[in-house]
Order: structure tokens, then sequence, then C-alpha cells
């Protein structure tokens, strides 16, 4: 065991530095590093499999409870509509071409279906480092982009709950379809508002007990905890990763849970990621290069129509739009989660995998490109319009400019306005006025601590 996790580092991490060396995502050097020591490429087995997938599956938990860290009900809050019209048009509009690509293709059903979840995300980690490096963090379509993000992660984690229940039955029926739906919401809800409830105040009784070694076994038993607890429940162990981390996202010790987390987060992230590459056959890139391509296209193309038509029915301006349409050019860590949980599961066609991985490397390595040339294609979208979408585009912007201006820079305004929301929406749905303000305080004391450290 301990040379196979010899073996995958130092291969992991001289190709890794190689594709930072060539400016690429450090993502595809683990996947290439899979393809080096996996199976296929010498033809026996360098490292133990069942050990690396073993590994693998903790790095999964991983990755979801860190993205969990990640979300704030706040952001959601501040991008608004655009986050909510621009995910539910992403995700349906790929959802149905996804599915519509896979009956093209002659497949049945289920593959079709998984095909769709795998197509209809984009990657996080991979679109908020190259708005980084494109030096455009600071640009204004990066909060409604961050919100999209965030509700396509939810949406993907409800995804691999509702592929594991359709493919353990092989079927998917309407009504089994909505009653698992519907219980798996109350079930996410009860625990997010439980888990805010009880593990705030926990942890801000208990805080100046709390070294980082105490804090890092904390965090990672609570994981765990509702990992198990997810699994007894029915659903899958990625929700109760992501579910643990929606909660402790929401705690005065997120950023520094989320710090603690990281090296962790990064080292078993890899293996999964070399798991993943352990899987490809490069004889099968050269035999589906075809469906590889083809699937790429729909994915760069799909992702730009309905990014750009998404945020801009969601109040954005066209630039602004056009520049999270292209920025969302590519799948990856959950369209890989997925990928495997067909494969694990049987019911998908082997044939789908290599060409998912496929695609998602190549799309993730054309990312950087399409990124730069989003604002020539603006200019030319627009010098060529007509004199009337002319002025709605000019409307659109000059309305969105004077909302930006009009929005108060003070911090006691924002936390103002952002407790009065949540106020409104707890307090008059089903929620008692003591919970809701043990809420609240939990809520805002988080908010004042993220202003301090910001100033």
């Amino acid at each position: 065991m301990v040379q196979d996790l010899y073996i995958l580092m130092i291969t992991a991490g001289v190709v890794s530095l190689l594709f930072k060396l060539l400016k690429q995502p450090v993502v595809l050097g683990y996947i290439v590093a899979g393809i080096l020591v996996g199976p296929n490429l010498l033809g026996e087995n360098i490292v133990n499999h069942e050990n690396v997938e073993a590994w693998g599956n903790i790095g999964v938990l991983f990755v979801l409870f860190c993205i969990g860290l990640e979300f704030r009900v706040k952001n959601l809050f501040q991008s608004g509509k655009t986050a909510a019209v621009g995910a539910l048009t992403i995700i349906g509009g790929m959802l149905v071409l996804g599915y519509g690509v896979g009956r093209f293709a002659q497949l049945d059903n289920m593959n079709s279906l998984f095909l769709a979840a795998m197509l209809c995300m984009s990657s996080t980690t991979i679109v908020m480092k190259a708005i980084d490096e494109a030096g455009l963090s600071k640009a204004r379509f990066v909060k409604g982009a961050t919100g999209i993000l965030i509700l396509e992660d939810i949406v993907a984690v409800v995804l691999l709950v509702l592929l594991s229940s359709i493919a353990v039955k092989n079927s998917f029926e309407g009504v089994e379809l909505l009653k698992k739906v519907g219980v798996l919401a109350v079930t996410l809800v009860v625990w997010f508002i439980v888990g805010i409830l009880i593990i705030p105040t926990f942890l801000r009784k208990v805080r100046k007990h709390l070294n980082d070694e105490t804090l890092i076994i904390l965090a990672l038993g609570l994981c765990l905890g509702m990992v198990l607890t997810a699994e007894e429940a029915g659903f899958s162990s990625a929700l109760g990763a992501f579910v643990m981390g929606m909660v402790l996202a929401e705690t005065l010790e997120a950023h520094r849970i989320e710090k603690l987390m990281a090296p962790l987060k990064n080292v078993f992230a890899a293996i999964f990621f070399v798991s993943v590459g352990m899987m490809i056959n490069p004889s099968s890139l050269v035999e589906y290069w075809g469906p590889i391509l083809f699937v790429s296209i729909v994915i760069i193309v799909g992702m730009i129509v309905f990014g750009t038509l998404g945020c801009w029915w969601g109040g954005s301006t066209l630039k602004d739009s056009m520049l999270t349409g292209f920025s969302f050019v590519q799948i990856g860590e959950f369209s890989f989660i997925i990928a495997a949980l067909g494969s694990k599961l049987g019911v998908t066609d082997p044939a789908i995998y290599p060409i998912i991985v496929a695609a998602s490397v190549l799309t993730t390595f054309l990312t950087p490109y399409i990124m730069k040339a989003t604002v020539p294609c603006y200019e030319w979208l627009y010098k060529h319009s007509s004199a009337k979408t002319k002025s709605k585009i000019d409307a659109r912007e000059e309305a969105v400019a004077k909302a930006e201006e009009g929005k108060s820079g003070k911090a006691e305004d924002k936390m103002k306005n952002h407790t009065e929301k949540m106020e409104h929406l707890l307090r008059y749905t089903f929620l008692t006025k003591r919970v809701v303000k043990l809420f609240l305080e939990n809520m805002s004391e988080n908010d004042k601590k993220e202003e301090e450290s910001e100033k």
C-alpha cells in the first residue's frame, strides 16, 4: 500500500509540475498520471487499483465537503435572479441537449439520462481558476457566475442521489421520481436547519478550546457522521459530505476549517483524479475520437448559448452574459463522479466513460482560449446587430450600471438587507420565532467575522 501511494504521489507530482510549467490545469496532469500508472498503457498493474479506488472514494467525499464549505446563502441572495435563471437555463438546456445527443447516438434511456447529467454542469474549480488567471476575478459578472456554480453544485448532488435510485431500480417512473425528489428536499431542509441551529451554537460555546488540531478532527468527524447518516437514510454518501460542508459554512469557523482542509482535500482529490485516469484506455481515445470531438463541441456550443441566454434573461448585460457563458465551456469533477457511478453500477455503456473524460480534458484545455474570444465575439455581435437590438443592449447596460451605483457600499446596510431577507423568508414559512432568532444570530455573526477579515 505504501509503495502504491509512493508511485501515485511521485507520478502525479512530476506530471502536474510539467502541466504547471505549460500553464495548464493540474487536474489534467493528475488524469495523465493515472493513464501512465494504469493497466491500459503498459499492459500491467503498476499499482493496486482497489487501493487507489478506495482512496479516490474518500477523495470524492472531501472534495464535496470542501465545495459545501464554499457555499454561502448570502452569495445566492447577492447574485439573485441572475443565478437562479442562469442556472435553471443552463442545467435544463444541457439536460435536454445531452439526452437528445444520447438518443441520437442510439443509446437507451438509462445511458442517455446519465450522459445528460454528465454534460449539464461546469467545473467550479476550473471556472474560478480560469477567471482568476484571466485577471477577471473582480469583474462584475463573477458574482452571478459564482451563484450559478453554487446552484449547479447543489443540483449535481441531487442528481447523484436520483441517478443512484434510478439505476438501482433500472427504471425511472414519473410518480416515483417526484416522490424521491420530495423526500430528498424535505430531508435536506431538515438536516440543514437542525445543523445550522445546533452546530454553530456548539462551536461558539467551545471556541476557546478549539485549536487547529481539535477543530479539523471535529470537522472531519461531523462530515463522516453526516455521511453515515445519509447512507442510513438511503441517500448517497456524497450528499452527506456536501450537506455538512454547507452547515459548517455558516459557522464562525468556516474559513478556518476551509484553510485546514485544503491540504487534505488536495491530496485525496489528486488521488481521485489519478483513479479517473487509470480507467482510461489510450487506444479507446483513438477509437472514439469522433464521439469525443462531437461531445466536446456540444458542451462548448451548448454552454455558450444557454449560459449567455440564461444570464441575459436573468438581467445581466450582454457582455457579462457572454463572459459567463464563455467561461462555462467545460465539464469537470461532478461529470467524473457521475460517470464513475454509472460504471460502478453497471448501467452505462463502457465507451461513455473514456469519451466523457477525454471531452472534459479537451474542453478544460480550451477554456482559457475560448474566454479570450469573449470580447471580440461581443464586439462583432454588437457591430452586426440591428438598431433595435443595439438599443436593447445599451438600455440593459445603463439599467445595470444605475443599479450598481444605487447599491449602498456600507457593510451595515448589506447585513441589514441580508438579515431582513432571511427573516422574511424564514419567519413566514414554518419556523418558530425562536428558531428564526437562533438562525439569524448564527448567520449575522458569521457575516460580521467575514467583514472584519476583509478589512
